[in-house]
């Protein structure tokens, strides 16, 4: 029997629990799982059976139990299940793990007594048998002759079952007689509670399963196996239909929590205008879209949830792979092709703020079938999908959504919880289908300008802007597209610039360092926008620090400033796990919000005052608010510059003086310093002795003989790439030995082969990560200061090897694996990029 067999409620049901973040997988022995023969020592359960629970019992998050009438030595025996799968016997008076109950003295006379008395009930009756138990004793008279099957049980009722102290278990041709109060239900409560299950399962066909069903609520699913009234909602016809739900289940649990076949994290192509960002996966499927802003929640978070989280999808219907994905040169136009189709896919431009507009042309000679499942709120808001004669209207969000579709004739399904709507469409010579997904509007009118006007607009937008860049020799096309990436992280509206556009892609598959980046960090903000400038645009800078101006009017002043704020420059809210979702390639938990929110990060006023000099010196003018800001992280620094704190890296631990944080403090200064007398503006008088000072301490505490290198921080000979920063930044001279023997030391325990690590020391989370692009540039930029130029170019060379087809480089590299890992498309990867090649072209 194959799941599609099963009927269509029971595989809603299925789905829906398969999705539940901590599952409990429940089932009786005899007549479940194990047919029911005549002779009960032959009851093997089938081995189909054995292995959906055991391979359930496997997954994260998974639990799986077999709750039984049988004793528990006899059980396992007999079922020879893995150790994988819980056992509990006797109805729940005996587990695995030890008994639930431990007998007093009263309670081992009273079973005494119990077995004595059923000793003389059943003397010479044939096919009875007594099966003694731990806690009870079963009467069993399945291998009887009726009448006489039924005389012992009529005996047994009126005798023993009315003892002050037993408790009674009828099912089929047996009474169970216990001295303790247990029962199928009792026992599926305590392993519920054991395992903090969300949601469970059970299967049983007897009525002592009963007990069972009557314990389950909510998204719980009780399974009847054969026919009978019963509490449970669902019905099976015999176990070889029980294998077939808990193949089903595991086929379902395991697509969930590890991802059907998750696309490489490189291989994602950004979509972006001057205010939303969406990714597209190399077969055209949009999987990422969040709304009103790109760090809401998402309408499409299949990235991180499969289909059921939510997507947009356009494939051939004779499907075959693609031939190639690219953008169009020097724009955010992507197209996905195939022998026969082209998909074209962008985001509109000069729309309001509230608006998100997705625009996707299918082209060629070829039908394509388009899925259309949006799923709001990261697929915790259930839609409904009404059909207009242009489109769709979505119902159920707080945001009006449609889908502008004219000509597309869709079939819409449920799920029982979310509706999908689904179309074959074929585009006529010359004719495209044209699909326009509008978010913030409930208009589903045609357009006032045509479809090929507003891609010329998206296209000159990028491609005007491009075209004024000063690219270096090395790398042209790709330092444009990590240009081009750049600024499509910026946020036009808000100045902002985010330092990546996904939350929670891992920096270990399957691990828990899963982060939400959606945000503007003061040192990734400024970095990003320093890129930029460096390529000759101003406008991105300009932005930054206006918005960075009006955050600084909210509070006392820069020592106030928190580490990163909201697109729109307000403070985060708590840091939260959205459970529904399995995660990217099972790696969870899923989280929106950061706590580095909460720390304190002293090195954050380096880059922005690093920014306003390379702004100023670009343009040959320094504003007054730029140098007023200036000022005040100067004075920030020299209040704060000798206290610990959490680092760059922002571990979530005691803070500490890391060295990286105190050269950024002296980075402050002397560019401050710089700054005012490059523009002949009045220096603190205070400032030189204190850049002074700050040297001196980093020169005295931050090196360490031991390991002939600088070390993360003054308390430990660990070692952090970014400590990198005492040459890279000037503090000494590149040319020092000190920084020579950092750089060997660095290279020596931080690379490994195409990339660099940020360090090996426990940060007190569990698990692993991958090397970061960020940290394999400063060691190129570290090799050329020290004359190591074949050393760069090889290293550069194995970055771009990493970039995906599109060009784009998520946080990390697995050098084991060989392949990318962490938030996408990073910032930090990309100008890392932009200032190796611009080097190596010196």
């Amino acid at each position: 029997m194959t799941a599609e067999a099963l009927p269509a409620e029971l595989r809603r049901a299925i789905v829906q629990l398969a999705r539940t973040p901590r599952l409990l997988v429940a089932s009786d022995y005899d007549g479940t799982l194990a047919p029911i023969v005549a002779d009960p020592e032959q009851a093997r359960p089938l081995p189909e059976s054995v292995n959906a629970l055991r391979s359930l019992a496997i997954l994260h998050e998974t639990t799986s139990a077999v709750i039984s009438g049988r004793a528990l030595r006899d059980l396992a025996t007999l079922s020879r299940l893995p150790g994988e799968v819980h056992l509990v016997g006797s109805h729940g008076s005996e587990f695995d793990v030890g008994f639930v109950h431990a007998l007093d003295a009263n309670a081992k006379a009273l079973l005494r007594r119990i077995e004595t008395e059923l000793e003389a009930i059943v003397d010479d009756h044939e096919g009875v048998h007594l099966e003694v138990k731990p806690a009870s004793i079963a009467v069993h008279v399945r291998r009887a002759e009726a009448s006489v099957g039924e005389r012992v049980l009529d005996a047994v009722r009126s005798g023993p079952c009315t003892w002050e102290g037993v408790q009674v278990t009828e099912g089929k041709a047996v009474i169970e007689l216990a001295v303790v109060e247990t029962n199928k239900g009792h026992a599926l409560d305590i392993l519920r509670h054991q395992v903090g299950a969300t949601a469970a399962i059970f299967l049983g066909d007897d009525v002592t399963d009963e007990k069972a069903f009557a314990r389950l609520s909510g998204p719980d699913v009780g399974i009847r196996v054969g026919a009978g009234e019963s509490l449970a909602e669902h019905y099976v016809k015999d176990p070889a239909d029980v294998a077939t739900v808990l193949a089903f289940l595991l086929e379902e649990r395991r697509a969930w929590l590890h991802g059907d076949q998750a696309v490489p994290i490189e291989r994602l192509t950004m979509l972006a205008n001057e205010r939303s960002v969406a990714l597209v996966t190399p077969d055209a499927k949009v999987n990422w879209l969040c709304h009103p802003e790109p760090d809401s929640a998402a309408i499409f978070a299949d990235l991180l949830g499969g289909p059921a989280a939510g997507h947009f999808s356009i494939k051939p219907e004779h499907g075959s792979l693609p031939l190639g994905q690219r953008y169009l040169p020097g724009t955010m136009i992507v197209e996905t092709r195939w022998s026969r189709l082209l998909v074209t896919d962008y985001l509109e431009h000069d729309l309001a703020s509230h608006r998100t507009d997705l625009v996707r042309r299918i082209s060629g000679s070829t039908n394509a079938v388009i899925t259309f499942a949006p799923r709001p709120e990261f697929g915790q808001v259930p839609v409904r999908l009404l059909r207009e004669r242009d489109g769709l209207r979505v119902v159920g969000t707080s945001d009006p959504m449609v889908l502008r579709s004219p000509g597309v004739d869709w079939e819409i399904t449920s799920d029982g919880v979310q509706e999908t709507a689904r179309a074959v469409v074929r585009p006529r010579e010359g004719a495209a289908v044209l699909l326009e997904l509008r978010c913030g509007t409930d208009d589903i009118s045609e357009h006032a300008l045509a479809e090929s006007v507003r891609r010329d607009r998206a296209s000159g937008y990028w491609s005007d802007w491009a075209a004024g860049l000063k690219l270096p020799r090395v790398q042209t096309d790709l330092v444009l597209r990590s240009a081009l990436t750049l600024r499509g992280l910026v946020h036009k509206d808000s100045g902002s610039i985010m330092a990546a556009a996904t939350t929670s892609l891992p920096e270990e598959l399957g691990g828990v360092r899963n982060w939400d980046y959606r945000y503007c960090w003061l040192r990734d903000g400024a970095m990003t926008a320093a890129a930029l400038v460096s390529v000759g645009s101003f406008a991105e800078a300009d932005g930054f620090l206006a918005w960075l101006h009006g955050v600084l009017e909210t509070i006392p002043g820069p020592e106030r400033l928190h580490p990163l704020y909201t697109l729109h420059g307000t403070q985060l809210g708590a840091e939260a796990v959205i459970d529904t979702l399995p995660g990217y390639a099972g790696s969870r938990p899923v989280r929106v919000g950061n706590l580095a929110n909460q720390q304190v990060q002293l090195d954050v006023f380096g880059p922005v005052v690093d920014l306003v000099v390379q702004l100023a010196t670009a343009r040959g003018a320094l504003s007054d608010a730029d140098w007023t800001m200036v000022q005040a992280m100067a004075e920030a620094v020299s209040r704060r510059w000798h206290e610990p704190d959490h680092g760059i890296w922002e571990e979530r631990h005691v803070p500490r003086h890391h060295v990286y944080s105190k050269v950024m403090c002296w980075l402050t200064i002397d560019r401050a310093i710089k700054l005012g007398e490059q523009f002949g503006r009045e220096l603190d008088p205070s400032w030189v002795p204190l850049r002074d000072t700050i040297s001196t301490d980093v020169l005295k505490n931050g090196w360490n003989d031991e390991v002939q290198s600088f070390t993360t921080a003054y308390d430990g000979d660990d070692l952090d790439a970014a400590s990198l920063f005492v040459g890279l930044s000037g503090l000494i001279d590149p040319t020092d030995e000190r920084f020579q023997s950092t750089v060997t030391a660095i290279e020596a325990e931080l690379r490994s082969g195409s990339t660099v690590y940020r360090y090996h020391r426990d940060d007190g989370l569990p698990g692993d990560e991958g090397g970061f692009h960020l940290c394999a540039a400063w060691m190129i930029e570290s090799y050329l200061l020290t004359g190591r130029r074949t050393e760069a170019e090889e290293l550069f060379g194995q970055i771009v090897a990493a970039a995906g087809p599109t060009g784009l480089l998520p946080e990390e590299y697995d050098p084991v694996a060989e392949r990318s890992l962490g938030n996408h498309p990073q910032a930090y990867s990309h100008l890392g990029l932009i200032r190796c090649a611009q080097l190596l072209s010196q």
